[in-house]
């Protein structure tokens, strides 16, 4: 076991909390005092230790940056009523760390290795967590190849690192995304399904493209035919279609969402109509001109629930009813920012305090 006593910690002179207003933070650009390193050499982690934060020593020749090898996942901390730090579902997280390092050829994250160095950090940092409605702690674990060989093959030395960074909204406003046709974000057999760094760089070119005509982000199709609804850029996406929630089935090409599933499991626990399954294009914008989609929104980390206002298709953009009178988002969105936060029961125990 990777027990606390075990991890160096070396402080930082002076804290930097005293510079943050945190009635007005920007998403993902300030960071906490530390952060966390340990080190994948001759086949077992080492070298567990909390330093301050900031830039690091990398080799020019680590197939990270030459060839992508590196994924990350992203949770967050909130402030709980009697100002406890309440981490929502970071086992799951860890399991799926693990899942994108296995399709990635990079070695196992013990549960210990990661849960502690977790813990020691946040404890470290917790007076960065936000008491202000709407903020948390946002958590970055991450992990990099560290060889100094660019020969492509599977690394042998890794650099698993924790940081830590105060978050407001993700989107301050409701969503407008475009549905894309041409581009792809992920096919069969591909790493769709995993966390990889790669499957982020590819998507910025097309949701540029988007940006500049006035969209936030795109609804990714199908990378055969451009014919079904997949994910959006930074969130899975979901709908209510008849007074059902909808929201495409997972496969190798969609990530499997822990805000999506947190969604699912709260929705069939309230007795919801759920369906997970194909939604094609054409079923979509149908529903849209109909009237029968009545709500569609974002489920992520980063983004919580992103109520999305308006869909572009084919240079036409389809309006969704306005966002204050969804029953659907709106309620799931209250519950689970509560169940995060530590002010009402938590039925799934998804909640791990400190």
């Amino acid at each position: 076991m990777v027990a606390t006593q075990n991890i160096s910690i070396h402080r930082v002179q002076e804290s930097r909390l005293a510079e943050v207003d945190f009635a007005n933070i920007p998403f993902g650009k300030i960071y906490t005092d530390h952060m966390f390193i340990a080190d994948y050499r001759n086949g077992e982690w080492k070298n567990f230790r909390i330093v301050p934060y900031g830039h690091m020593p990398i080799s020019p020749a680590t197939p990270a940056l030459h060839y992508g090898q590196a994924i990350f996942e992203g949770m967050k901390a909130f402030r709980g009523p009697e100002g406890e730090a309440l981490v929502f579902r970071p086992h799951d997280n860890w399991m799926r760390m693990n899942i994108s390092g296995e399709r990635m050829c990079m070695p196992h994250i013990p549960e210990e290795l990661f849960m502690d160095s977790l813990f020691a950090l946040i404890d470290l940092d917790r007076n960065w967590i936000p008491a202000v409605d709407g903020s948390s702690l946002y958590i970055r674990p991450f992990m990099f190849s560290a060889d100094e060989y660019i020969g492509i093959k599977a690394s042998s030395d890794f650099t698993f690192m924790i940081i830590l960074c105060p978050v407001g909204a993700y989107y301050s406003t409701p969503v407008k995304v475009k549905i894309e046709t041409h581009y792809t974000r992920a096919i069969d057999g591909g790493t769709g399904y995993a966390k990889a760094g790669g499957n982020y760089g590819g998507a910025i070119y097309p949701a540029k493209l988007a940006q500049d005509k006035g969209y936030h982000q795109l609804i990714w199709t199908d990378g055969k035919n451009h014919e079904y609804i997949e994910e959006s850029g930074t969130m899975n996406v979901m709908f209510v279609i008849n007074d059902t929630l909808v929201t495409p089935a997972l496969t190798d090409t969609i990530l499997a969402g822990i805000t999506r599933d947190s969604v699912l499991k709260l929705a069939q626990h309230w007795g919801w109509k759920v369906e997970e399954r194909r939604i094609s294009v054409k079923e979509l914008i149908d529903g849209l001109e109909k009237g029968t989609v009545t709500e569609a929104f974002g489920a992520g980390t980063a983004a919580t629930i992103a109520p999305i206002e308006l869909i572009g298709y084919n240079d036409k953009d389809y309006y969704l009813p306005p966002v204050n009178g969804r029953k659907y988002s709106n309620h799931i969105l209250k519950e689970l920012d509560s169940i995060k936060r530590g002010l009402v029961p938590d039925p799934f125990n998804w909640i791990v305090k400190m």
